[in-house]
């Protein structure tokens, strides 16, 4: 079961919260588990070891009685993204491969949208911080999320990114400690240090993609 470290800067506001869920990859679809077998069997021989369980990532944002989700998703199930608070889209394994949609993934910031696996998350979920300064810092920074090449180590951070580089990125960036987060026993994250890593370069690892943010993300005051 993961063990968080929580943010306790300020008193816990119950006007806010971020929360941490840990999901099987592939927990709800075929197509992303058979890859990321594949993909850890691969990886787990190269570096002389067991396959290890993969884990993929999301955040659910409360600020002010009103419930976000933010998800990486690949692959797009449609072209309704405004449908999905999808805020950014990226290329996947290439940016050649990104002109089409079946090669690339989607940013969403969904204001009481849904987290599709999310009964599976293992230990439920995980709260990060109860302070409303860095809930609305990370629901401003979506939108500004990296749009690399997923499956790749474009910044050269020493992993690749994915969607758990896009949730160690917002929680880096939101001024919460990523790294102290630890990940499910008997399993990893793959990106999740990409995304710590590419928060603190000086760029921030701004790279090209689409952009779809529509006005604020933020609740009315």
């Amino acid at each position: 079961m993961a063990t968080l470290t929580i943010d306790r800067e300020n008193q816990p506001n119950p006007k806010a919260s971020i929360d941490l869920y840990w999901l099987p990859l592939g927990a709800g679809g075929h197509f992303v588990r058979l890859n990321g077998h594949i993909y850890e069997a691969i990886i787990a021989r190269r570096e002389h070891r067991l396959p290890l369980a993969l884990y993929h990532s999301a955040l659910e944002v409360r600020l002010r009685g009103e419930r976000t989700s933010i998800e990486t998703a690949w692959p797009i199930p449609d072209d309704n993204a405004s449908l999905r608070g999808v805020v950014v889209e990226g290329p996947v394994f290439s940016h050649a491969a990104g002109r089409f949609r079946a090669f690339r993934y989607e940013v969403r910031c969904w204001r009481d949208g849904i987290i599709p696996d999310l009964r599976w998350a293992v230990g439920g979920p995980q709260r990060v911080s109860s302070d409303e300064a860095k809930a609305r810092r990370v629901l401003e920074l979506v939108a500004s999320v990296p749009a690399l090449v997923w499956g790749r180590d474009e910044m050269g951070a020493g992993d690749m990114w994915n969607s758990n580089s896009v949730v160690a990125w917002l929680l880096e960036r939101a001024g919460l400690e990523a790294a102290s987060i630890r990940i499910p026993d008997g399993g990893r994250a793959p990106g999740w240090t990409a995304g710590i890593v590419i928060a603190a370069s000086p760029l921030h690892g701004k790279g090209p993609g689409s952009r779809r943010s529509e006005g604020s993300l933020l609740p009315v005051q």
